[in-house]
């Protein structure tokens, strides 16, 4: 009976995710030493391969230097052409061959061995001409090709990858890369967004609706009308104490313009921080279904976070 697309594709992924446990469970003996050498070089990671490997280069070193550590891929045939001068004694260079035999890598071994730049090998042949001439080698389990002829790089590519994943978290942790540090090298989009404080956008100032305890309701709705955001914080002495919201002008609807606002406010509102993530507001917001957030510290009010704020940064 012919195998299914779905059949294959169950074998494919099998047949990697062995590898990888492989590969975990026989983790190359220089990583710790490949670290090491990384965290103690003052230039950049070069990363290079060709074909496929070439593609992984490029994707380790992008994530390389996503996380902290500098880093650069360098296409072999261009660094043939000129590009060697990219490299420098204070670099380090991983070279990537499943066979080790990769001929357009020629040039760039002969160049690191030359000015003794630290070579960093990842092949799966031990013996090879890369693995021989390097400094370092991190030797990948000899492990199947996933497709059906046993040759297109799959296993090899998906096991390469990997490596350089680790290697870059073990990298990122060694060198204490924490949130702060992730944002400043990731300010665009969904994941610059989710790593924003909520200082950063929150409302502050003349903009919040603020009341006290014994501010006239008629007086509290004209502010919840000009600062629009549908709620009034009410204050005391800078500390915030309840919040007026929608639900609670429905509540109190019976002689309403007779109270004040610390009669109809709902007590010990829920608030956040203003060192607290943009995703936690949201979190926040979603699990109590409010489309607005008092920011405190130490409980006094600083600040107000709306989820049209979340909309705009691009969280929600």
């Amino acid at each position: 009976m012919t195998d299914t697309p779905s059949d294959t594709a169950r074998t494919v992924l099998a047949t990697e995710a062995a590898a990888l446990t492989r590969l975990a469970e026989d983790l190359p003996a220089d990583f710790d030493a490949v670290v090491s050498r990384i965290l103690g070089i003052p230039g950049r990671v070069i990363v290079s391969g060709m074909g496929k490997s070439g593609h992984v280069a490029n994707k380790i070193a992008a994530t390389l230097a996503s996380t902290g550590t500098p880093a650069q891929g360098v296409h072999p045939g261009e660094a043939s052409h000129g590009d060697l001068g990219m490299i420098t004694r204070n670099d380090a260079v991983i070279l990537i061959s499943n066979s080790g035999e990769t001929r357009e890598l020629a040039d760039m071994i002969a160049y690191v061995t030359r000015f003794e730049i630290p070579l960093i090998a990842m092949t799966k042949r031990a013996g090879s001409t890369l693995a021989r001439a390097a400094d370092h080698l991190l030797l990948l389990p000899d492990a199947p090709e996933a497709c059906a002829l046993r040759m297109a790089p799959t296993t090899s590519t998906t096991l390469t990858m990997a490596l350089g994943d680790a290697l870059a978290v073990a990298l990122m942790e060694a060198r204490g890369f924490d949130r702060e540090s992730y944002h400043a090298f990731h300010p665009g989009g969904t994941l610059g967004a989710q790593l924003l404080r909520i200082s950063a956008v929150m409302h502050r100032d003349d903009a919040l609706p603020t009341v006290t305890p014994d501010t006239p309701m008629g007086e509290t709705l004209v502010v919840m009308s000009q600062k629009g955001f549908g709620v009034a914080a009410v204050v005391d002495g800078g500390r915030l104490t309840g919040v007026i919201t929608d639900g609670d002008l429905r509540r109190n609807l019976d002689g309403l313009t007779t109270r004040t606002a610390g009669d109809v406010a709902t007590p010990n509102p829920r608030s956040i921080t203003p060192d607290a993530l943009l995703t936690e507001a949201l979190a926040e917001m979603n699990a109590h279904k409010i489309s607005a957030l008092m920011v405190t510290n130490q409980g006094q009010l600083v600040g107000l976070i709306h989820i049209h704020d979340l909309l705009r940064a691009g969280v929600a």
